[in-house]
């Protein structure tokens, strides 16, 4: 099997050295150069172009959302972002995956070495993943080899037991539910920024990291006509408004007589994430029923899958976004397999999906 060519763009040389051992180590992956700055990065590729790049933000000489668009520009690559874990980097980092950047790996500002050989699995994961990305997808705003899973995979049971859907039969609120993973942030712009105010109450499950979340919903809640929000305790699901589940935490819906608010829980990993999409699902599934829609879109891995299934058996409408406009068609595509998938539409269709419901 061809290997994955990978190129790393960071200007720290404990970075650089870490990385070098990790991917050398790993087999089905080819460790092209690990280069210090964007412009050293620019001559390599003049000579072996990778199949993903591992960059960070800020660097000297050019900074990386200057290289990611102008890589995006001339060769559209899958591109993942490596940045460090703050308030201030969030904001940037938000920037490069509007630009195109395919998922995002943290790393502390302390403890470097310790992280990245505890985060390894995740990082090549998706290296993995990214590597199968619709480059083509990546423009505009071939599945790549299975991500290697772990000894143990929780499922939503963990967060919220299963058990026979409690929901009303008729209520005036409808809820509207979507999760999403790589290449998510690009595809929940494109469809929250064509709502319009009068929308059903959202609540959404985006695989990021702790404090990226904010950013991610301030920066979407300047764009939108509705309400965008990172999710807190007891927040009310009310129309031309989205929650989204804040990152490292799992997001429920709740039912209070015919009113819906959202718990925010911590909790263990669920199908390797947390927040969850299947912990997400199967709390509207129990408290919305029939009067919930769930949307499954890009993404990798199978999170979201069980839980659309229990959604569609306790009367929900269900939809997935089609392979041709996925980043990565994974999560749909098992969504899909498992029987859970009402209707499969275009990322194009999606918003229509929700104000036709």
């Amino acid at each position: 099997m061809k290997k994955v060519r990978v190129l790393v763009v960071d200007d720290s040389a404990v970075v650089r050295q870490l990385l070098t051992g990790l991917l050398q180590a790993t087999p089905g992956i080819e460790l092209l150069h690990a280069a210090a700055d964007p412009l050293f990065a620019m001559e390599r590729m003049k000579q072996q172009w990778p199949d993903v790049i591992v960059l960070d933000v800020e660097m000297p000489r050019m900074d990386g959302i200057t290289f990611l668009r102008k890589i995006m520009a001339e060769r559209p690559t899958p591109v993942i972002i490596c940045s460090t874990l703050t308030e201030k980097g969030a904001k940037t980092t938000m920037e490069a995956m509007a630009a195109g950047a395919v998922s995002i790996v943290t790393k502390p500002k302390l403890g470097l070495k310790q992280f990245l050989q505890d985060a390894s699995e995740d990082l090549v994961a998706a290296i993995l993943a990214a590597a199968g990305a619709n480059v083509r997808r990546l423009a505009v705003r071939s599945q790549g080899q299975p991500a290697p899973q772990p000894k143990e995979k929780h499922t939503a049971d963990v967060i919220l037991p299963p058990g026979a859907a409690r929901a009303m039969t008729q209520t005036t609120e409808r809820v509207v539910a979507i999760g999403t993973s790589t290449g998510g942030t690009q595809a929940l712009e494109e469809v929250l920024t064509g709502l319009p105010r009068i929308t059903p109450g959202l609540v959404i499950v985006q695989h990021m990291p702790e404090k990226f979340t904010a950013a991610f919903a301030a920066r979407l809640d300047s764009l939108c006509d509705i309400t965008i929000k990172e999710a807190e305790n007891n927040d009310r699901v009310l129309p031309g408004r989205a929650l989204i589940a804040p990152g490292g935490r799992h997001m429920l819906l709740r039912r209070s007589g015919a009113q819906y608010y959202v718990e925010v829980v911590d909790g263990p990993l669920v199908n390797r994430h947390r927040p969850s999409v299947d912990v997400l699902f199967r709390s509207v599934a129990k408290c919305a029923g029939a009067n919930a829609v769930g949307i499954i879109m890009t993404g990798m891995g199978d999170d979201g899958a069980a839980g659309m299934l229990e959604m569609r058996n306790a009367g929900a409408r269900t939809v997935a976004q089609d392979e041709e406009s996925c980043v990565v068609f994974g999560m749909p595509k098992e969504a899909i397999k498992r029987g859970g998938v009402e209707r499969t539409v275009p990322l194009s269709s999606i918003g229509k999906e929700i104000t036709a419901r």
